[in-house]
């Protein structure tokens, strides 16, 4: 578990990251080729998940050798099986990481939500319902490695 204290913004403490994968881990399928030491870094402090329709069918086999729990979406209403997945999680205890629309709900609802505008891009409805907006997974995921880059965003 991280466990962070940040002025205005209150006690984090995070057992869990959860991340979309392509636009966000990935682009068109496959993976980003920086995000293994930090990934690995992580995962002795919190669990890492990755959530995705897998529209390119090859996320299993792009993720065999990463330390994340995968679960793959069936079509439709993934916005809402997003956000399920990190309720059931428990969202006080979780950061959600994404791009699309189909994540605005679950990083609302996440104690930390985190929009990332890359290649893909990012809606606009995401954006807005995002805590944080990073330029990549690696810095987003370096919040969490360097917290005081994450109390020097949130704190009022």
């Amino acid at each position: 578990m991280i466990e962070i204290s940040i002025p205005g913004f209150g006690e984090v403490k995070i057992a869990h990251i959860v991340m979309d994968y392509n636009g966000t881990m990935a682009c068109d399928g496959i993976v980003f080729d920086n995000l293994r030491g930090i990934t690995d870094i992580l995962s002795k402090k919190v669990d890492l998940h990755v959530i995705t329709a897998d529209t390119f069918g090859i996320a299993e086999q792009e993720l065999r050798d990463f330390p994340v729990t995968l679960s793959i979406l069936p079509e439709g209403s993934q916005d809402k099986a997003k956000l399920m997945y990190v309720a059931q999680l428990g969202s006080d205890n979780c950061v959600a990481i994404g791009n699309g629309i189909n994540d605005r709900a679950m990083l609302e609802a996440a104690k930390i939500g985190i929009v990332l505008l890359q290649e893909e891009g990012a809606a606009v409805k995401s954006i807005m319902a995002a805590d944080i907006m990073c330029r990549d997974l690696r810095s987003a995921l370096s919040l969490f490695t360097e917290p005081k880059r994450l109390t020097a965003t949130l704190r009022s």
